[in-house]
């Protein structure tokens, strides 16, 4: 596939947007509660980016910005800032 469909921006809108829900609503096990809301607002500003630019018709930066804020909540999930399991939507174990 060379195009990004609207079908595809779609299913990648609510794949992060769930995972930001998971990962907002779960614990920072390191305790780090600066870095964690440092996390947080760099997922929503590309979140919120990626919005803009869908609204703008711009289909391919939109889906540029949620793979950032998708890779920023991988991050914080790696590290500890979201106590999260479920790879599915993260790269982390399960357990």
């Amino acid at each position: 596939m060379k195009e990004v469909t609207e079908e595809k921006l779609s299913k990648y809108f609510a794949i992060t947007k769930e995972a930001m829900d998971m990962a907002f609503d779960s614990k920072n096990r390191l305790n780090m509660v600066a870095e964690r809301n440092d996390f947080k607002d760099m997922i929503e500003r590309y979140y919120s980016d990626a919005e803009h630019f869908k609204k703008k018709g711009d289909w391919i930066n939109a889906f540029a910005a949620l793979n950032y804020a998708h890779g920023w909540l991988d991050a914080g999930a790696r590290i500890g800032l979201f106590d999260v399991h479920n790879s599915k939507l993260f790269t982390v174990d399960d357990n």
